[in-house]
């Protein structure tokens, strides 16, 4: 289970030296990719060489361009939309393929719904993972819903590896280590804490099978 700390606002770059001893995959979220543009990746990739990036494209269209600007700047990771085209899937999987790097597919506009995908739901080889998660904003409007915990399980019945966000921090972490998604998404639970490193030690603590592939004291 790999842990993926999110950064949504500049400041939480600062964060970046404390995060690279317990996080996987750093993710530039949406709101700091579009406040800072590629620049944020590769601060990550400067400060935190040994921890892999993800841009939080939500690409729905321009598929090769967008692909071509984030993995280009050392993203390892780009997400696409589920309701995007096929011909957008085609397009940014071939450049992920080029670039070695892989692609999420993020079923953040399906979040609530009974399928989150279609079942002839088919995409290029380097998609990795399926997203799941909460949209923020219905959990700022008071949707305290766990059925995004609750789809990993079908996610999984249907072949696919599971990266889970949304709401996750230390109240919600059993439910969701209950359920083994592949990768584990903490935002605000971290980088909004009053001591983000000690939460992030944690949450890491917790992980069965911590980090697959990496030393896991990298203190």
């Amino acid at each position: 289970m790999l842990l993926q700390v999110a950064f949504d606002k500049p400041e939480h770059l600062a964060l970046l030296p404390q995060m690279k001893a317990f996080a996987d995959i750093i993710e530039i979220g949406t709101p700091l990719l579009k406040r800072l543009g590629l620049s944020a990746i590769t601060t990550a990739r400067e400060l935190c060489p040994d921890v892999m990036v993800l841009a939080d494209t939500k690409t729905v269209d321009g598929g090769q361009f967008e692909a071509d600007m984030v993995f280009g700047a050392g993203a390892a990771f780009m997400t696409v939309l589920s309701c995007a085209s096929s011909a957008t899937h085609e397009a940014v999987g071939k450049r992920a393929a080029a670039f070695g790097a892989t692609v999420i597919v993020d079923t953040i506009t399906e979040s609530g719904k009974a399928e989150l995908l279609p079942l002839n739901a088919v995409f290029p080889e380097s998609f990795g993972y399926v997203a799941v998660h909460s949209p923020t904003d219905a959990r700022l409007a008071g949707n305290t819903s766990t059925s995004h915990i609750d789809a990993v399980k079908k996610m999984h019945d249907r072949g696919f590896l599971v990266s889970l966000a949304g709401g996750i921090g230390p109240d919600t972490l059993e439910a969701v280590i209950a359920v083994e998604p592949e990768i584990l998404v903490v935002g605000s639970a971290i980088t909004e804490s009053a001591n983000p490193k000690e939460i992030a030690r944690w949450i890491r603590d917790r992980l069965p099978n911590p980090g697959r592939g990496w030393p896991w004291d990298r203190r």
